[in-house]
């Protein structure tokens, strides 16, 4: 088998696995906006309330609320295709590069955002795992890894830039920022050893 072939059937194997985890992700996310909207939109309050101690609990849950179905819609395409293409690495690589991410950009937007603005949406875990899906190709040295970087930036770069752009107010830059950064750290960090192979999911 060449490595070609070799590299093809690893991405299929792992392809049923990313799909199926990203369908699930994403529909829990729905699902916890049906129960917000049952509950009078009770969840709401478990974002990340900057700079107040007693929300740093929202770190975590905040990427999976949102305010409203039209915030849940406009995450649920992008956080599908990077996290598919971002979990064909592994699953367990990937779930590690999530949870960086999500504690960094937690930590982040708790601490730029403005004084007591909640935050929550899935948005910066977005913007991570597109970061993390442009530098890791480059840094991996791999071309099929470089093409889908440069794929993505040309089709979702434009989007990328007005959404970290201070001037944009009616989105939480602060954590789409941050976001990017740590999925563009992730991408060193989380880099298989020379010879190695991506982590097995």
């Amino acid at each position: 088998m060449t490595g070609i072939e070799a590299t093809s059937r690893r991405t299929s194997d792992r392809a049923k696995p990313a799909i199926a985890l990203m369908a699930g992700w994403v529909a829990l996310l729905w699902l916890l906006e049906l129960v917000d909207l049952a509950t009078g939109h009770e969840l709401d309050e478990y974002g990340i309330v900057a700079r107040d101690p007693e929300s740093l609990g929202g770190i975590l849950a905040a990427p999976f609320l949102h305010f409203g179905f039209g915030h849940v819609a406009a995450n649920s395409v992008p956080l599908l295709i990077f996290g598919f293409l971002a979990a064909l690495g592994g699953i367990r690589r990937f779930l590690a590069v999530c949870a960086l991410i999500i504690v960094a950009d937690g930590i982040g937007v708790w601490l730029i955002s403005p004084s007591y603005s909640i935050t929550a949406g899935a948005s910066g875990l977005v913007f991570g795992l597109f970061g993390y899906l442009v530098v890791r190709g480059f840094v991996e040295r791999k071309p099929l890894g470089i093409a889908v970087g440069v794929a993505i930036a040309a089709l979702w770069g434009g989007s990328i830039l007005m959404g970290i752009s201070p001037t944009n107010t009616t989105v939480s830059w602060q954590g789409h920022l941050v976001g990017l950064m740590a999925g563009a750290g992730a991408a060193f960090l989380f880099r298989p050893s020379r010879g190695q192979a991506a982590l097995p999911s």
